[in-house]
């Protein structure tokens, strides 16, 4: 059993549509960020960033004590290690498929969110802050539909880690959604993965967990820290 801590997040999202997609029995214990769950000793325990997703297996395959991972790109990474799936068995397939799990990981992730940010969140409007960000975002984009023309998914021919890493990040924020019309590739390929009955089925879960809140003060301090007045 893979005991998952997650909130419906891009990141939240990489970890259910793996287990969705292997059909692992799991269960969910929310981590409520906006209220601050994340900052409990006891999830600090075994996830000391204080960012989830993390996971507790209960059975690993050594049959020993219980491993715990935090880091979405560190548990996918795992769990294609414990199914033996979604990471392609021929060496050169392999490092694609871990190179573009590392790009969303360094790149795509961090300045996607970034961009939400200072769109979405931030307090005050930084002109010079948001159109860094879009342009960054944009650029990257531009990258992956690059990397998609005439291949079915990142790496090639499987559907893989890199795929579930990188579709939650794909224009997540419904404020300040991106014009990607130009994008011919990319859009054919996230309507594809979008249209997997697993990946629908992570999805659905934000349905459950999270319900949309407007931002308070308290959520604020939780998710970004007290702003400086």
């Amino acid at each position: 059993m893979i005991e998952l801590y997650y909130w419906p997040t891009p990141n939240g999202h990489k970890i259910t549509i793996f287990l969705e997609e292997a059909g692992l029995p799991y269960s969910i214990h929310p981590v409520d960020i906006g209220a601050g769950d994340q900052f409990k000793p006891e999830f600090l325990a075994f996830s000391p960033n204080n960012k989830m997703p993390a996971i507790i297996d209960r059975a690993p395959v050594d049959g020993g004590a219980p491993i715990s991972v935090f880091e979405s790109g560190a548990i996918l990474q795992y769990l294609a290690g414990k199914t033996g799936r979604f990471l392609p068995a021929d060496p050169r397939a392999r490092i694609e498929a871990t190179e573009w799990l590392f790009w969303q990981m360094a790149g795509l992730g961090p300045m996607t969110g970034q961009y939400g940010h200072f769109h979405v969140y931030a307090p005050d409007d930084i002109a010079y802050a948001k159109d860094r960000y879009r342009r960054e975002v944009l650029r990257l984009l531009g990258v992956l539909d690059g990397r998609l023309e005439g291949r079915a998914f990142v790496a090639g021919d499987e559907y893989s880690i890199a795929d579930m890493a990188i579709h939650p990040w794909i224009n997540p924020y419904t404020k300040a959604p991106l014009d990607l019309s130009g994008f011919t590739h990319l859009n054919r390929w996230q309507a594809d993965v979008a249209a997997r009955p697993a990946v629908q089925r992570a999805y659905a879960l934000a349905e459950q967990y999270g319900a949309q809140r407007e931002m308070t003060a308290e959520m604020r301090k939780h998710l970004f820290g007290t702003p400086t007045p």
